[in-house]
C-alpha cells in the first residue's frame, strides 16, 4: 500500500536531496552504498548481534531514500540509475531474509526456514508480476499496490529484529515472520489478478 502514497514523503525528500545533493557524491555511488551497510548488516544478523543488524539496516534503507533524492535534485535523473536501484532494491532486501536463515527460530507448524523461504518467494513474485505484465503489455503501467508491498515488508521486518532484541528464544520475531510470509504471497495473488483484470 506505502508504495501508493510516495506523495506524503516529498517535503522530506526534498530536504534530504537538498542536503546530500552538495556532497561530491553521484546518485549511483549511494544506491551502491546501500548494498555494503546491507552486507554489514547481514554480518551482524548471522552473528545475532540484533541491534547492530538494525542500525546498519536502516543506514542501508536511508541511502537508499537518498539516492533517488540526490539525482532528482542534480537533475541525474536517468532509466539507468532508477534500473540499478530497483536491482539493489532486491538485493538488499533478500540479504536481510538469508540472514535470518542463520538465526536458531523455532518452528511453528513449519520449519522456520521455510517461512523465510516463502517471504522471499512472495517477495520476488510481488516484483515480478509487476515486471511480467509491463513485459507481456498487458498493462502499460506499473501495477501497484496491494496488502503488502516492499514498504510494509521492511516496516515489518525491522519490527520482527526489534521483537528478537528483547525475545531470545525468537518466538515473537517468527510470528511476525510468519505473518510477512501470508501477507506477501497474497499480494503477489492481488497482483497477478489486478494484471488479468485489465485485461478483460
Amino acid at each position: 500500500m506505502l508504495d501508493t502514497k510516495r506523495y506524503l514523503f516529498k517535503g522530506s525528500e526534498a530536504k534530504v536531496g537538498g542536503f546530500f545533493y552538495k556532497l561530491p557524491f553521484s546518485p549511483n555511488h549511494y544506491t551502491a552504498s546501500s548494498f555494503v551497510f546491507a552486507l554489514i548488516s547481514f554480518y551482524f544478523l548471522i552473528k545475532q548481534k540484533l541491534l547492530l543488524t538494525i542500525i546498519f539496516f536502516l543506514i542501508a534503507g536511508f541511502l537508499d531514500f537518498v539516492d533517488g533524492s540526490v539525482a532528482r535534485n542534480k537533475g541525474m535523473e536517468s532509466k539507468m540509475g532508477a534500473y540499478l536501484d530497483t536491482i539493489i532494491d532486491r538485493y538488499v532486501e533478500v540479504t536481510l531474509l538469508i540472514g535470518l536463515l542463520f538465526l536458531p527460530l523455532p518452528t511453528i507448524l513449519l520449519p522456520s526456514k521455510i517461512w523465510i523461504s516463502l517471504i522471499i518467494f512472495g517477495s520476488l513474485m510481488t516484483t515480478y508480476s509487476k515486471a511480467a505484465a509491463k513485459e507481456k503489455e498487458l498493462t502499460d503501467q506499473e501495477l501497484k499496490g496491494g496488502l503488502f508491498s516492499r514498504g510494509e515488508r521492511i516496516i515489518f521486518l525491522l519490527l520482527a529484529l526489534v521483537l528478537g532484541i528483547f525475545d531470545s528464544s525468537y518466538l515473537w520475531m517468527t510470528y511476525v515472520l510468519i505473518f510477512i510470509a501470508i501477507l506477501v504471497n497474497i499480494t503477489a495473488v492481488q497482483r497477478i489478478n489486478s494484471a488479468i483484470q485489465k485485461n478483460k
